[in-house]
């Protein structure tokens, strides 16, 4: 049986420790034990073993350091620790080379740089002393080494012992980059993320929040949006598992693996429920139609659970395969070109439902058009973000770099659905016209009698002509005349509805009989004068009273209902016409002295 290999560390648990040639055994939790500080034990059985590598760590300049504490038996003497950097001559060069062996691979270290720690006592910088311990000696090291180069570098550490009989050590090391909350723990590479997951998405969470709350008083709040709110809540609930993930190992330099594999998780879900949510607006579900057609719904259902199966392989693979002994992006793997490949059919997909939907529904172009080319964006950005990443980007940088863009990404599109989903009167891109409460009566009774699965809404225009509050009254309405094109005409009345009512064919009342007619006086001219005749105290004048007829009419009970008179169109024969009264024609004779000549004047 080979020698073991036993180590505690801080930094190791996310990059492992001898991963490339130990193989691990066993893993599990110590505590502070010996009085060396680390968390983590590994025991590993290495054989014959006299190179191995422990873990990587991305150094800044004049900020990097590797604090450590080396213990193992004297009788194993001499072990060294080797210090490698991410220059091709370098570690490109020796790790997984085959054809080289401990000494070729030590070779190319540079002793003028301090890239070997020699664990004897001989070497005062790595602080070795013999100590004795149930009658065994041990030699135990503690020291520490500064990082110091032109620009951040990934640093390899490595252990050998070249023509002995095999490695066996206990250790601690960690490494870390100034004494920042921030920076204090993280590698280089990932400077930024945690603050990038705090703040990114909370803006955006709260807008779609709101915007629904807006769309749901109005019953627009269509299942599209629904998913769209779905993935924007997994998506903050996963930066919230990546934002105490990264937390935790800012605090201690350890971190939870289980959180992070559940926040990739999470992450993953939000961006298949919206990738799901873009093909089904491509298809016009919730906005030209109310469902989708059974062949349809199988399609979606495949493809979706492929793309989820091809994910959990991605991850499944990342955690398992990839060499800790190589700085790999995700999208480096088959799993990852299978998801790219996937990603170009899905835009294939969308591409067609769009057009589709177009020539039936030309009336919503202004929402397609702009839909359209803001996602097909979007759809590429994925396989590019993963060629730049592979081919243009620094390893030194890449984590961070990819990190922002991808976070980035998630910002544009859920953005831009956001502005195009705006519940706002100058919205000319809003989608929907048919409320929720509508979507249940738009289909039409198919062949049978059965309703059509994939029915389409009827002909409309934009139902967002205003999105004031619902609580005051509209008064832009009041001074608004709608277009002639949008106004028709009523359909005519059926012919039973044109006939009058029987209260408009009952005969209106005759109209009273006219009065005595009055005789007429002469004028002045022909008047008879009169004496004046002494004044005489005349009875009090009797009160004036009113006409018979309207007399008539007080005393008469009110009719209830009175009969209204029909318009002129539905009464029977019209009544004859009223005669004037005639008035008793008399010419009055003047009296004779107005006939007799008058003298003539001198």
């Amino acid at each position: 049986m080979g020698e073991v290999f036993e180590g505690r560390g801080r930094n190791l648990g996310r990059r492992g420790v001898g991963a490339s040639e130990a193989r691990i055994l066993e893993h599990k939790r110590k505590g502070s034990q010996k009085n060396l500080g680390g968390d983590f034990v590994f025991l590993c059985f290495l054989g014959n073993q006299d190179w191995v590598f422990l873990t990587r760590f991305c150094f800044l300049s004049d900020y990097g350091r590797l604090d450590f504490r080396f213990r193992y038996p004297e009788a194993k003497c001499c072990q060294n620790i080797l210090l490698y950097f991410d220059d091709p001559s370098q570690w490109p060069a020796v790790y997984k080379a085959g054809d080289k062996d401990c000494l070729a691979k030590e070779s190319v270290i540079r002793p003028e740089n301090n890239q070997v720690i020699n664990l004897t006592t001989q070497y005062a910088w790595s602080g070795c002393q013999v100590v004795s311990e149930e009658g065994t000696h041990y030699l135990s090291c503690s020291s520490g080494r500064s990082f110091r180069s032109v620009r951040e570098r990934w640093w390899y550490i490595a252990l050998s012992k070249c023509g002995g009989d095999g490695l066996q050590l206990e250790y601690e090391m960690i490494l870390t980059n100034g004494k920042s909350f921030w920076t204090r723990h993280f590698s280089a590479d990932e400077f930024g993320i945690l603050e990038t997951d705090v703040l990114i998405f909370i803006l955006i969470f709260f807008l779609s929040c709101y915007f629904g709350y807006l769309l749901k008083g109005r019953q627009l709040l269509h299942t599209t949006y629904k998913m769209f709110m779905a993935a924007a809540g997994v998506e903050v609930l996963s930066l919230l598992f990546f934002c105490i993930y990264w937390g935790q190992y800012a605090t201690d330099g350890i971190g939870n693996e289980s959180l992070k594999i559940l926040a990739k998780l999470l992450f993953s879900s939000s961006f298949l429920i919206f990738l799901l949510m873009l093909i089904l607006l491509g298809k016009g579900f919730t906005v030209t139609r109310g469902r989708i057609s059974h062949s349809g719904s199988v399609k979606l259902s495949v493809y979706m659970t492929l793309y989820t199966l091809t994910h959990v392989v991605l991850l499944i693979y990342e955690a398992e395969f990839f060499d800790p002994g190589q700085v790999l992006y995700t999208y480096e793997s088959p799993a990852g070109y299978g998801l790219i490949g996937l990603q170009v059919a899905a835009y294939v997909w969308f591409s067609y439902a769009v057009l589709v939907s177009l020539r039936h529904f030309p009336e919503k172009q202004p929402f397609y058009v702009p839909f359209f080319a803001a996602y097909t964006l979007w759809f590429f950005a994925v396989p590019v973000m993963a060629l730049i990443a592979n081919f243009g980007i620094p390893k030194w940088a890449r984590e961070k770099i990819v990190n922002g863009i991808q976070l980035g990404i998630h910002l544009y599109a859920h953005g831009v659905f956001l502005i195009m989903t705006r519940p706002s009167a100058a919205n000319k891109n809003f989608p929907y016209h048919v409320r929720t409460s509508q979507i249940a009566s738009a289909g039409v009774p198919g062949p049978g009698g059965s309703q059509s699965a994939d029915k389409a809404f009827p002909q409309h225009v934009y139902g967002n002509v205003t999105f004031i509050s619902d609580s005051v009254p509209n008064f832009t309405e009041l001074f608004s005349i709608p277009p002639a094109s949008s106004v028709s005409l009523a359909p005519p009345a059926p012919e039973e509805l044109l006939a009058p009512p029987l209260e408009y064919l009952t005969p209106l009342p005759a109209p009273p009989p006219p009065s005595t007619p009055r005789r007429l006086s002469p004028p002045p001219a022909f008047r008879t004068p009169r004496v004046p005749t002494p004044r005489r105290d005349w009875p009090p004048a009797p009160a004036p009273t009113l006409p018979d007829w309207v007399l008539a009419l007080l005393r008469t009970p009110p009719q209830t209902p009175r009969a209204v008179p029909p318009p002129p169109a539905f009464r029977g024969s019209p009544p004859p016409p009223r005669q004037p009264p005639e008035f008793a024609r008399r010419t009055p004779t003047p009296p004779l002295e107005y006939l007799a000549p008058l003298p003539r004047r001198p």
